[in-house]
């Protein structure tokens, strides 16, 4: 393993883009309230299979590790003790999404597509840090970050989808 020095990511720049991302993230979650006029329905959530349950809670726990590795410092113990965590709560989201099957109903979907490229992706991020390609490492991290949890993600929230139904009321 090639040795990281540790580097440090509290810019002003990023602090600021921080800020600015859960300052909208706060307001358009204001506006949606006023506009919907629902609180979020967990009997919903509770009634959904264990495995659904598993990708949610996966999803969640890599979202938060994720944002920490985003803004935290490179190259400690911690980073990668809380990276190993990130990538097995990223595998563990593309796994489980291969045996969730609404959108077509017995068969796979697009979406699947970006499970796929997330177990393909993740070694090749950790290949990546082993033969001391940092870049290219944090590179394809971060953009498994955007795309595995935050892109497909945001299609979890699209009317007539379950997250849609739990915190905005059923579409139509």
């Amino acid at each position: 393993m090639t040795a990281v020095a540790p580097v440090s990511t509290w810019t002003p720049r990023r602090l600021l883009l921080l800020t600015v991302v859960g300052v909208a993230a706060a307001a358009g979650a204001v506006l949606i309230n006023q506009r919907f006029g629902h609180t979020p329905d967990w009997a919903l959530f509770d009634r959904q299979g264990g495995v659904l349950k598993l990708h949610v809670a996966a999803a969640l726990t890599a979202l938060l590790l994720g944002i920490v590795q985003l803004v935290g410092v490179k190259g400690t113990t911690a980073h990668r003790i809380i990276g190993w965590t990130w990538v097995i709560a990223m595998a563990t989201v593309a796994i489980s999404s291969f045996f969730i099957r609404v959108l077509n109903p017995g068969s796979l979907s697009l979406i699947h597509l970006i499970s796929g490229w997330t177990l393909i992706a993740l070694p090749m991020g950790i290949w990546r840090v082993r033969t001391g390609d940092i870049r290219a490492h944090g590179r394809t991290m971060a953009a498994l970050f955007v795309g595995g949890l935050i892109i497909a993600g945001a299609f979890t929230f699209l009317p007539g989808r379950l997250m849609w139904a739990i915190f905005f009321g059923q579409a139509g």
